[in-house]
């Protein structure tokens, strides 16, 4: 056997491998045939998809496709019309404070309690969630290491930069080490620089977690995810690879055929 064969031959074992792994493992993240309908307007519609551990899933879609519906609905926060939503293994609709234990969500523009300081804010919700005395300043400093809100620690929350306020937002998702974390829309309406910081901040967490997050920026999708999602009108679009998804060698493009095009095919 050629060394090229060999090599090919060991490539599509791996890729066995890791398909059949990937397979017999339980999902962290599931969405069952999850619908939502206000009325007769549907903002989502039989969506489904697994996360699997350790994956960093991009969530796309335009403005009104569905994502945070979807995410709420995987979070408990709302309860869908019809369908199912699974965090580690725990139906939201009547398992959510076992499921809540697993899970971080980071909803767009996430509320903040503007008067407090990012410690008193984060000490509070350390003590709401149920975590001991002992243990609530170590999972705080954690927290604040991992986000790097050092410098702001003891300043009041209204007075920071937004890129400060999402990391806030975020170190308060992360302060029970959950496995899971959904988030929406983590660097929206952030600068170029505070994308970055909370970018690398996702690059850490993705080492260990897993993530759900939606976006608007393209680029950083290949940045941050390993896998993409893509919904339009409340449906499914597309579920794969980033390669596959590129493999016209323009995101752009792609995310227009899948929005945009099929809308306007859809009229025809």
């Amino acid at each position: 056997m050629t060394k090229s064969k060999k090599n090919n031959r060991d490539k599509t074992l791996e890729e066995n491998h890791s398909r059949e792994t990937k397979e017999d493992r339980s999902p962290m993240i599931e969405a069952r045939n999850l619908s939502k309908y206000y009325g007769i307007f549907a903002a989502a519609r039989e969506v489904n998809f697994k996360v699997y551990r350790g994956e960093v899933v991009a969530f796309l879609g335009p403005n009104g496709a569905g994502k945070s519906t979807t995410m709420k609905m995987l979070t408990g926060y709302i309860s869908p019309s019809s369908g199912e939503g699974f965090i580690g293994g725990h139906n939201m609709a009547n398992d959510r404070i076992e499921g809540a234990k697993n899970l971080g969500y980071l909803p767009e523009n996430g509320p903040l309690y503007m008067e407090m300081t990012p410690w008193g804010m984060l000490n509070f919700f350390a003590e709401a969630r149920g975590i001991g005395e002992k243990e609530r300043k170590e999972e705080v400093e954690k927290a604040v290491e991992l986000c790097e809100l050092q410098s702001v620690l003891h300043k009041t929350i209204s007075k920071l930069s937004k890129g400060y306020k999402q990391r806030v937002g975020m170190a308060q998702a992360l302060l029970h080490n959950p496995e899971v974390l959904i988030l929406d829309e983590p660097t929206s309406g952030l600068d170029p620089n505070q994308i970055q910081g909370v970018r690398k901040t996702l690059r850490r967490l993705g080492k260990e977690k897993t993530i759900l997050l939606s976006t608007h920026i393209l680029h950083e999708v290949g940045a941050l995810a390993d896998r993409v999602i893509v919904i339009n009108e409340g449906r499914m679009a597309y579920d794969g690879s980033i390669e596959e998804l590129d493999k016209e060698g323009n995101l752009e493009s792609a995310f227009r055929r899948l929005t945009i095009e099929a809308n306007e095919k859809a009229l025809r």
